[in-house]
């Protein structure tokens, strides 16, 4: 089934934030373990494993409309030093991936799309519901009972 160029574009743009949170996860989550923050690293692990499935939709999506996946684009890869630093960074990142699906999900709209658009409706509902809105429950923790506190409740 052949499918509208813009789409598949707008697809591969996805793609290419996903692959990224992917490395950025996996990256966090590593380091998690490595300093005992065992809560962070299964959380984060988590995480890397939905982003995971979110890419394989998208390539699943853009082969179905006859496209190429571009696996070679990806967003930038923030690493952070600190928990705090992590975490906005993954924040920053879900932001910026619920803000091109969301662009997404208009060029669907426009194009009479509607199998894509509820797909991308689904990954937007995961990456603002549980993505975003933990990291920054998670950054409202720390304000709220220090980093100290905090890490040591992710031990």
């Amino acid at each position: 089934m052949k499918g509208q160029q813009s789409i598949i574009d707008h697809m591969n743009t996805l793609l290419g934030a996903e692959l990224a949170a992917m490395d950025q996860y996996f990256i966090h989550a590593k380091m998690y373990e490595d300093w005992g923050l065992n809560k962070l690293h299964e959380r984060i692990a988590h995480e890397f494993d939905d982003e995971k499935g979110h890419a394989s939709l998208l390539i699943e999506r853009i082969l179905m409309l006859e496209g190429t996946p571009d696996m070679s684009s990806r967003s930038a890869v923030r690493i952070g030093k600190t928990v705090p630093e992590m975490l906005e960074n993954d924040l920053l990142l879900e932001q910026e991936v619920g803000d091109a699906l969301k662009a997404a999900i208009q060029e669907c709209e426009k194009s009479q799309d509607y199998v894509t658009r509820e797909m991308l409706e689904t990954l937007l509902d995961d990456t603002e519901r549980d993505h975003a809105h933990w990291l920054e429950q998670q950054l409202g923790l720390i304000k709220l009972t220090g980093l100290a506190n905090y890490l040591q409740s992710q031990l």
